[in-house]
């Protein structure tokens, strides 16, 4: 199923009316669809790599509004979710967001932007735990928007051989980033 998904998903980068797609499939992957907008943003921005940029703002805004919507869905629906996460599977992902958003708060929605636990499950789990909303809509812009600028630049620059890599290790990728970014915090706080 999902493999069909992802299929339709990279076909659709080619339509006039992609933009649009973009910004739907970055609106729903912040709130409930399980593909990210990473496998559309990437060959758009390598077809059209002029406008790179513009694709990433529109993946940006696109995901900050789909995560205003799994923060209302955490903060008023949690409860009856809960059934829903544990059969998806996301149950031990929204815990982890959950102590992340204790220990961390802000920065756990920053680097949420780059995990490879679904977003979706940092924006339920911040309204569940009423994170403060406006630091949340602030690092969700900060963070969805470096990880998709990152993702526009290096296809931009690097073409189709960036975006088979992309493709195959971004969990990998962004496990890493997260790790520079908590050890970067940890030396901040060290010194």
């Amino acid at each position: 199923m999902f493999r069909r998904l992802y299929e339709a998903v990279v076909r659709a980068s080619g339509h006039p009316r992609a933009p649009w797609a973009l910004a739907a499939l970055a609106f729903a992957e912040s709130s409930f669809f399980p593909i990210p907008p990473d496998v559309m943003l990437a060959p758009m921005a390598l077809a059209e790599r002029a406008r790179a940029w513009r694709f990433a703002a529109i993946a940006t805004l696109g995901s900050v509004a789909g995560g205003i919507l799994g923060y209302w869905i955490g903060a008023i629906f949690l409860e009856s979710l809960l059934p829903w996460l544990k059969e998806l599977g996301y149950y031990h992902g929204y815990e982890t967001a959950r102590d992340w958003f204790s220990q961390y708060g802000f920065w756990a929605v920053l680097l949420a932007g780059f995990s490879p636990i679904p977003y979706k499950v940092f924006t339920i789990a911040a309204g569940a735990v009423a994170m403060p909303f406006v630091p949340f809509v602030l690092a969700s812009a900060v963070g969805r928007g470096a990880r998709f600028f990152l993702v526009a630049g290096l296809v931009r620059w690097f073409g189709p051989v960036f975006e088979q890599h992309l493709l195959k290790y971004i969990d990998w990728i962004g496990w890493a980033t997260v790790a520079l970014v908590v050890v970067g915090i940890a030396v901040y706080r060290f010194v």
